[in-house]
């Protein structure tokens, strides 16, 4: 796939939002998006998956937001989201070589107050 054809002004391709940075609201790097979750159905996608903590890859952990919680900030050249570290300390996450329950996602949504449709 080339450049072209992965991003335009509004769309943007998977592999190219794979490993974009995420800011937290000051504008400070908190980790990047591991994956995005897409619904079947709809197309829609549902979920970021933020790669946070840890050091150089190591030791981080897989913290799965809501995609409408991430907003792209042209500035930064990445995704923002308003969600507190002290929010994402407590919120459900699982190890970088553990697999997460999605059967288990209206926990996600429930922690942060989305309602998706």
């Amino acid at each position: 796939m080339t450049p072209e054809t992965s991003e335009t002004v509004s769309l943007i391709g998977s592999d190219k939002v794979q490993g974009t940075a995420v800011y937290g609201a000051d504008g400070e790097k908190i980790g990047s998006i591991e994956r995005v979750m897409i619904e079947k159905v709809s197309g829609k996608v549902s979920y970021a998956v933020l790669s946070f903590g840890g050091f150089l890859g190591i030791g981080d952990d897989h913290y799965p937001l809501p995609w409408p919680s991430l907003k792209y900030n042209v500035d930064l050249g990445g995704y923002q989201t308003m969600i507190t570290n002290d929010q994402l300390q407590n919120a459900p996450h699982y190890g970088r070589d553990d697999e997460y329950d999605w059967k288990r996602a209206r926990k996600v949504d429930d922690y942060y107050g989305v309602t998706l449709s």
